[in-house]
């Protein structure tokens, strides 16, 4: 789960299944927001969403941004890219490999929301890799 601004990681999970309990799960332990968007997976609709619940079916004009953040965990976490060649013995030990990139993709996404809020410019002195 993640909030749009600034673009933060909320809530993830590592799990094997992505049933509506384990979703429900992470949204219960989020911070409530007033929009909660989607896209068509049907394990969403039994959620219980503490806002306004927007389904994504046709388009990711909505959930382009996890979308995105995905793809930076798939670069970043090779076991998460390509099963045939990496994967995780247990695990707890992607959980922890998970849980050190959102750290750092945090800390990256509020220095770049503070260094914008100040400069009101757009190249960075800075990227995701210096926080790691």
């Amino acid at each position: 789960m993640i909030s749009r601004n600034p673009r933060l990681i909320v809530g993830f999970d590592v799990a094997s299944d992505k049933s509506s309990e384990r979703i429900q799960n992470n949204v219960d332990n989020s911070p409530e927001a007033d929009f909660c968007y989607t896209d068509g997976y049907l394990g969403y609709i039994d959620v219980v969403y503490p806002g306004e619940h927007i389904r994504n079916v046709q388009d990711k004009k909505d959930t382009h941004n996890v979308e995105s953040i995905n793809a930076d965990l798939r670069h970043y976490i090779p076991v998460l890219a390509r099963k045939s060649i990496c994967f995780a013995r247990k695990i707890e030990t992607l959980y922890d490999d998970v849980a050190v990139f959102i750290d750092a993709f945090n800390r990256f996404g509020l220095a770049k929301y503070k260094y914008r809020q100040r400069k009101k410019s757009g190249e960075l002195p800075f990227s995701l890799v210096d926080f790691l």
